[in-house]
């Protein structure tokens, strides 16, 4: 059994008080006039903090994009490993709640994601960063296999990485749009049912080959 971990003391909570502080002074500016525009100045002065300090826990403005990625990695790898614990619940249930935490993570927060995720795109973090939400979708696809809901023959890691492509390009064109003409958790979904169910409306037809010597003609 792992020990519980020692509480922290008065001068480790006040450090974390002072780098919630900026961090959440600086996605408030983001969201006001982008992350271009806004500065490592107008952070420590939003924050009440010198502007060394800002340096003493980032050291440069990008590295908030980071903690931003991280912070909602932990926020979904927290939500599903909840979800998780629920076994008698198949794959589709699971993956409709993955679907619902990345769209309320966005729409309870649009300002702030329109402007991170520009700043996100533009630094390169989608290619240098490890694609977690294809991996949390993996980890539901694997379960499903497990389970027999799933093909045998099916890569969860091919499909989880397939869900995350769709979710990032359409979470690109929600976060740009200005007036959104379907809410973000209702196009997850159709998304999600695309991936599962296919688009085809009939059945393919099947083509047989015919067996040596067999003439098709008789």
């Amino acid at each position: 059994m792992s020990a519980e971990p020692a509480p922290l003391g008065r001068r480790e909570r006040s450090k974390l008080r002072i780098k919630d502080r900026i961090y959440t002074s600086a996605l408030t500016l983001f969201a006001e006039q982008g992350y271009d525009r806004t500065t490592v100045d107008q952070i420590a002065e939003r924050a009440d903090v010198a502007r060394g300090t800002f340096f003493n826990y980032f050291q440069r403005k990008e590295d908030l994009v980071t903690a931003w990625a991280q912070a909602r990695q932990r926020r979904l790898e927290a939500c599903m490993e909840e979800s998780m614990v629920t076994r008698e619940d198949g794959v589709t249930v699971h993956l409709e709640r993955c679907m619902l935490a990345l769209a309320e993570f966005n729409e309870t927060e649009r300002e702030v994601t329109s402007a991170m995720l520009q700043a996100w795109v533009k630094a390169g973090r989608p290619l240098i960063e490890e694609p977690y939400a294809g991996r949390v979708f993996a980890t539901i696809i694997e379960a499903g296999r497990e389970r027999g809901e799933i093909a045998v023959d099916i890569d969860p890691l091919r499909v989880g990485n397939i869900l995350r492509d769709s979710y990032l390009g359409l979470l690109y064109r929600w976060s740009q749009s200005p007036e959104p003409r379907v809410p973000l958790h209702i196009e997850l979904r159709e998304v999600l049912r695309i991936v599962l169910n296919g688009i085809l409306s009939y059945a393919r037809p099947v083509t047989y080959a015919p067996a040596p010597g067999m003439d098709l003609k008789a």
